[in-house]
């Protein structure tokens, strides 16, 4: 998968976080939850964006560790969400399923990154 595939995989996910957050309930902790969800799965194209854009491997290294963080912290709220019973496991599962997908692409990329560099 290219770049810019990558790039639209990363909207699209952003995206169904932001409907999936508009499905919770008002209750304040569904909110306070659903505000953090909404922070790291947008926040997750966003900075794969900048990494894209890097000007240096250094620099693209730097902004893959902020990418891989920001979809390791949204798979955090997500499996809050399922044991809090605050939205159906189904309607959870295939975003969780993406996030799991993504984090793994980015640790990848990670790795193949720091290779290439000699870093360890």
């Amino acid at each position: 998968m290219n770049k810019e595939q990558q790039l639209q995989r990363t909207k699209r996910f952003a995206f169904n976080v932001i409907k999936l957050t508009a499905k919770l309930s008002e209750f304040r902790i569904a909110r306070i939850i659903g505000d953090q969800l909404l922070r790291s799965g947008t926040s997750v194209g966003a900075n794969y964006r900048a990494a894209c854009r890097a000007k240096s491997s250094k620099d693209f290294i730097n902004k893959m560790k902020i990418v891989e963080e920001e979809a390791d912290e949204t798979l955090y709220w997500l499996e809050l969400l399922e044991q809090a019973n605050l939205i159906s496991q189904d309607e959870l599962l295939p975003i969780k399923t993406e996030a799991n997908e993504l984090l793994a692409i980015f640790v990848a990329a990670l790795k193949s990154a720091k290779r290439n560099l000699g870093i360890y």
